[in-house]
């Protein structure tokens, strides 16, 4: 497995376990049967922390739909390089960190990281166009 491929997968584990934490605090302030059940305007509000990781799983959503493909382009069309694999390597690392500081509620680092971020999937775009 190439590291660009190694990172995607990484990526895509973390990605489909982020909702692990805000579902069990749906559990835990609305009971299991309630939690389980439809939505309604009558709910008991989640956690505010929850609410926060809620919002940062669908922006790592969002973010796999564009690291997904540049990855695989790159991977079948030859584009990797050691720029590639730093570039798929900071994704995860910025996702997961991203993931924590939006959770914990920390609104400019949290920019930052998403930036950092949004720039290592432009790397990879910019090395499939061999622009760098």
């Amino acid at each position: 497995m190439s590291k660009e491929l190694y990172w995607l997968t990484l990526t895509a584990i973390l990605t489909g376990v982020l909702w692990v934490p805000y579902i069990l605090d749906r559990v835990a302030v609305r009971g299991l049967l309630p939690a389980m059940g439809n939505h309604s305007p009558a709910d008991k509000p989640q956690s505010t922390w929850a609410k926060r990781l809620m919002a940062a799983h669908t922006n790592a959503v969002e973010g796999l739909v564009v690291f997904a493909p540049l990855v695989l382009v790159a991977q079948q069309t030859g584009a990797t390089s050691a720029t590639t694999a730093t570039a798929c390597a900071v994704v995860f690392w910025t996702r997961l960190a991203h993931a924590v500081v939006y959770t914990a509620g920390v609104p400019v680092a949290r920019t930052f990281i998403w930036t950092a971020g949004w720039l290592a999937q432009a790397a990879i775009a910019l090395a499939i166009f061999k622009l760098i």
